[in-house]
């Protein structure tokens, strides 16, 4: 039985213009008992809005957040980029954080055309595979949990070097809960290195930089690009402050800068054989994976990497590496040529 949806035969469209208002953050007060009494809106008043909701022929409420959304279970809150495509395709699908949760757990990412190209040939040439992102279980821009069985792929499949470049977030989480994420990321390295030893393999598993997300790596709208310069010479060429690993980075730059996660300043983590030394650069050759799936801050530094007229800052480096990010996230450019998990088909929105 097909139970696709069809138009009527005898629908004629609606008589236009119809127009689709989004107001970014209008939400609805719940009251003083269990309302959030920071909302603008209840404390504005505004007139002609509260006249609208009262009228209840014409108003209905809709969930934001969680599987009303499309995200993976309602405890994840909703998000600007979310809410837009649901409201304009007028309709609820995989998007987002359960689109790359569903394509991890099925094992469709791992079976598709772009993961296995890097995999191929970072295996065959004995390079490494560097995985760029957002360390945190907000499930706004990233999620832990995917980076994670991402690196467990990896090693899996004989990788025998992969670095993690992680970004601190204090925003969607937290202000101050980088040390219990990234600890959470060092252990499970920790335990790939110690299973490979005992195996007699060789596994290189490390963090090799990062940064706070307002100031390294994740600017969105061209507002300040040299977020992401600073960033990418933190990734690419290995340059910023030099920490033995990742949690004394960020404990150290907290109480230099007395500022949150979000605001901590770019980190490199040195050889362990040479402090003078980054633990790693991005080189000819090397894997490169953005491991975010929201796309407004990840479009700029996946144009550093793929760009070849690009203006946004001088590369002092090129390197010639197969990149991917987890999703395509700006469909009009193509951004990037190479990703992990399909988008979804999204047909019949409101503006067809």
């Amino acid at each position: 039985m097909d139970f696709a949806l069809k138009r009527l035969s005898d629908y004629e469209g609606v008589r236009g213009p119809l127009l689709l208002i989004i107001l970014d953050g209008v939400g609805i007060y719940r009251g003083e008992n269990d309302g959030y009494p920071g909302n603008a809106i209840e404390i504005a008043r505004p007139e002609n809005i509260f006249r609208l909701m009262a009228e209840e022929k014409i108003v209905t409420r809709l969930k934001a957040h969680g599987r009303a959304v499309g995200m993976p279970s309602d405890d994840d809150q909703g998000n600007s980029e979310v809410g837009h495509n649901a409201l304009g395709a007028g309709r609820v699908f995989a998007q987002g954080a359960r689109l790359v949760e569903d394509a991890i757990s099925g094992g469709s990412l791992f079976e598709g055309t772009a993961w296995k190209e890097i995999i191929e040939n970072v295996v065959a040439g004995k390079k490494p595979v560097h995985f760029i992102g957002l360390i945190s279980d907000g499930n706004v821009h990233s999620n832990l949990s995917h980076l994670l069985a991402l690196t467990g792929a990896c090693d899996r499949a004989g990788v025998e070097e992969v670095y993690v470049h992680g970004l601190l977030d204090g925003r969607d989480v937290p202000p101050l809960s980088a040390l219990r994420y990234f600890g959470e990321l060092e252990d499970y390295l920790w335990s790939l290195r110690e299973q490979a030893k005992k195996d007699g393999k060789k596994r290189r598993y490390f963090v090799a930089s990062g940064g706070g997300r307002m100031v390294t790596t994740m600017d969105r709208y061209g507002a300040d690009w040299s977020i992401v310069e600073r960033g990418y010479n933190a990734h690419v060429l290995g340059e910023g402050p030099k920490f033995p690993d990742s949690l004394t980075a960020i404990k150290k730059l907290r109480e230099i800068q007395e500022t949150d996660d979000q605001y901590v300043g770019h980190w490199v983590i040195h050889d362990p054989e040479d402090q003078a030394k980054p633990m790693t650069k991005i080189e000819d050759g090397h894997g490169v994976i953005l491991f975010n799936f929201r796309g407004d801050r990840a479009i700029e530094i996946s144009r550093a990497f793929v760009e070849d007229d690009f203006v946004g800052f001088e590369r002092r480096c090129r390197p010639e590496v197969f990149y991917a990010g987890i999703l395509e996230y700006d469909a009009d450019t193509r951004m990037p040529p190479r990703y992990l998990v399909s988008p979804p088909a999204i047909d019949r929105t409101l503006s067809e």
